[in-house]
């Protein structure tokens, strides 16, 4: 066997870490994913830089922010001159592959680069029976998506193993669920009954110190979940305005009972991958990544999906066994971010990241899960989520930082352009909250002046991250929506 370690990175869409009891779900068991917690860290401040599927995978392969390589809205096609750590580890000899959600565009140029094997939905891809794109062409698989899934990377391992058992691999196994409309396995549709669910102490939340185009976005569990999503139609009592507290009780359980249901199904085969690790004496030498794309609101601030910079959307679960170098049961309260999974992962393999992969703008935090001490590791984070014109849930664009206290959002879109959207102009909005006083983020302090200080310190932290990575602020009309420039591609190769 290669001292060189192999890399299982599991990654699924839209998995909240609160709903992972190695992260203290209130809501439901994930015994195989806390397999990977106990064994080895559990990441607690694991952050997205663009809380949308294909922003956040295009970083994490590209280890570039939005503006960089090209993925800015979930509308937006990978920019395939951007390299990635998947052709790194492939021209470093590692045998690589990847079997599931891709969405990263559909082109042929769009279409995975450095890797041996794939076989990748098209689209959202679904989770019956789903057709499937491989360099073969299109395919029609039988079965439950997540099933399939593992069934692909374990064939792909045994296959590997026989032609080359020598060679070091990287698999990334991506699961399209929990994403929207939540669609379980059959042998799951037991679990979770309506009426049993723990529902969170902001369900009701009225948004009043919120500015009011985040009050006007149309994620509310009360009245933009529909009958697909639910499985059933609402009733015509529960209808009328006088009842939406009723009504968010009733869809908030058929919501939580079917994503919880599909996230049954991912730890399942999780259980199963681990396990073919362990059986074919893979484990001491394989890093095995746990993550999600990005957070999700399972009914916090009576919310569902992602986008906005409050931490249920922006905070990603991250759990990592490495037995070689990661101590078991150990936790990480470093802020990282999914810009820096690149480097982090050619670290691990031996590459010199800023050498092999000079695009990249991350930067290892390999060493932190060791349990070292990082002199000058970052201390904020940078968040920009650039869709103006979202035609479905009319999140206003903004950006933002979060430190370990404070996060202060400023909100320079409104929506305008979206289909509906018209009635929807507000001037630019500020919020800003302090983490140690309001962790659930209740009430905005943007206004107060006893954060006069604390707002100014925010700013300028802001505008010295925006620095760094090269993103352009915010000017006006016009300015939200800058063109994808050589000068943005080229700045850091």
């Amino acid at each position: 066997m290669s001292q060189r370690p192999n890399i299982v990175f599991i990654m699924s869409d839209d998995h909240a870490a609160h709903a992972i009891s190695a992260y203290g779900s209130k809501v439901n068991e994930t015994p195989h994913l806390d397999r990977i917690a106990q064994d080895g860290v559990r990441m607690d401040a694991v952050y997205c830089t663009n809380s949308v599927c294909t922003p956040s995978r295009a970083s994490i392969l590209t280890g570039t922010y939005s503006h960089v390589n090209g993925c800015a809205t979930i509308f937006a096609e990978f920019d395939h001159r951007v390299p990635t750590y998947s052709q790194v580890l492939q021209n470093a000899g590692y045998k690589t592959a990847i079997f599931g959600k891709w969405h990263l565009g559909e082109s042929e140029v769009a279409q995975p680069r450095g890797f041996d094997d794939w076989k990748i939905f098209p689209g959202q891809g679904v989770y019956i029976d789903p057709p499937m794109i491989s360099a073969e062409g299109e395919s029609q698989e039988k079965g439950y998506a997540t099933d399939i899934v593992t069934d692909l990377s374990l064939n792909w391992l045994n296959k590997q193993r026989e032609e080359a058992p020598d060679a070091p691999f990287c698999l990334m196994i991506h699961h399209k669920a929990p994403h929207r409309p939540w669609v379980p396995d059959e042998k799951h549709k037991h679990l979770y009954p309506v009426g049993t669910i723990p529902e969170p102490d902001t369900l009701f939340d009225d948004h009043s110190t919120m500015s009011r185009a985040v009050q006007a976005v149309r994620m509310t569990i009360a009245d933009d979940l529909t009958a697909t999503d639910t499985k059933e139609e609402l009733p015509e009592e529960l209808k009328g305005e006088d009842a939406r507290v009723e009504r968010t009780r009733w869809n908030y359980q058929r919501y939580m009972r079917d994503y919880l249901q599909t996230i049954q199904s991912i730890d399942d085969n999780v259980g199963r991958v681990l396990d073919y690790l362990d059986e074919h004496g893979l484990s001491e030498n394989t890093v095995v990544v746990y993550t999600s794309d990005q957070g999700f609101f399972l009914g916090d601030h009576g919310w569902y999906d992602k986008r906005l910079m409050f931490d249920q959307s922006l905070l990603m679960p991250m759990l990592i066994r490495w037995p070689e170098e990661i101590a078991a049961g150990s936790r990480c309260g470093a802020m990282v971010t999914n810009v820096d999974f690149a480097a982090t992962f050619l670290d691990m393999c031996g590459i010199d990241y800023k050498k092999e992969l000079p695009s990249q703008q991350g930067e290892s935090f390999r060493a932190l899960l060791r349990g070292e001490d990082v002199a000058g590791w970052q201390e904020s984070v940078y968040y920009r989520y650039w869709e103006h014109d979202d035609p479905n849930h009319h999140v206003p664009a903004h950006y933002g930082v979060r430190t370990q206290r404070y996060k202060y959002i400023d909100y320079y879109g409104d929506g305008l352009g979206a289909p509906g959207a018209s009635d929807r102009i507000f001037e630019r909005e500020y919020e800003l909250y302090d983490l140690e006083k309001d962790p659930e983020e209740l009430t905005n302090v943007v206004d107060d002046p006893a954060y006069a200080e604390v707002l100014t310190m925010m700013r300028a932290e802001l505008a010295r991250l925006q620095e760094k990575v090269g993103d352009y602020p915010y000017t006006g009309p016009g300015s939200g929506h800058p063109e994808w420039n050589e000068e943005a591609t080229q700045q850091f190769s």
